[in-house]
């Protein structure tokens, strides 16, 4: 099948931090997929990226589902509730009943939909204990829905690769060039869709830290990362809150 428009809906990861373009702006998986797409449906392809930073699982249904929907594309891709499993105010029975309604309405205008189980980004962060079995249940839901919608389920969970850090950023919370390439290679293997072999590629795992510096960059990541986003969640702030669509119109995509 050939598709001949992508809408992309989500938060950071969809954005695609932290895979930076010379500009500063962020490229990403979705972006990636979108050449690739294009490549094979030809000029007339219009992609659209509604995904912005910071934002929760209601933010994204309010703001971008409607959108998405109303710009009638043949591919939608849904990504949300990574945000919200990190709050302590997270109610899992209340998002899993939503996330199956979300997914039936973008269903309903006969696109097919790209749903993500999330990888294991909790490996090397604060609070595993809390926000694992949260993570668990979020991607037991994510599979559940596709199941029942006749969605397309990329499985990101299931690639123990992501364990590598060198798939994610300085801030340990989203993914670096390499990671966003290998979640497009990916979606594209799950679309049918060949892609470049290079983006399935993995750097090698670094060489194991000392104690002592291992301690001493854990500091600096508290400092530089951690203690940013806890003010931001004392004070009710997000990364996000200044941050537009960076591509909310769906039109072609410009070399």
């Amino acid at each position: 099948m050939r598709w001949g428009s992508f809408v992309a809906v989500g938060d950071s990861f969809t954005e695609g931090m932290d895979d930076a373009y010379p500009d500063g702006t962020y490229r990403g998986w979705a972006d990636l997929v979108a050449t690739r797409l294009a490549a094979e449906a030809g000029p007339d392809f219009r992609y659209a990226n509604l995904a912005i930073r910071g934002r929760l699982f209601p933010s994204v249904v309010a703001e971008q589902v409607p959108s998405a929907v109303a710009m009638k594309p043949d591919l939608i891709s849904f990504a949300a509730g990574g945000n919200d499993v990190l709050r302590r105010t997270f109610d899992p029975d209340t998002l899993v009943a939503r996330f199956d309604e979300v997914v039936r309405q973008l269903r309903s205008g006969g696109a097919d939909v790209l749903l993500f189980r999330f990888a294991d980004v909790m490996a090397r962060l604060p609070g595993q204990r809390l926000v694992a079995p949260r993570v668990q249940l979020l991607n037991q839901a994510v599979g559940e829905t596709a199941e029942r919608h006749g969605a397309i389920m990329v499985d990101l969970y299931a690639d123990d690769t992501f364990l590598n850090p060198m798939l994610w950023s300085t801030d340990r919370l989203h993914l670096s060039p390499a990671g966003h390439r290998r979640v497009a290679g990916q979606v594209l293997n799950a679309l049918g869709v060949g892609c470049d072999e290079e983006w399935l590629m993995v750097p090698p795992h670094p060489a194991p830290s000392p104690w002592l510096a291992a301690r001493a960059s854990d500091l600096r990541w508290a400092g530089q990362y951690l203690a940013p986003w806890v003010k931001r969640r004392l004070t009710g702030r997000s990364s996000g809150d200044t941050v537009t669509a960076k591509r909310p119109q769906l039109g072609p995509l410009v070399d």
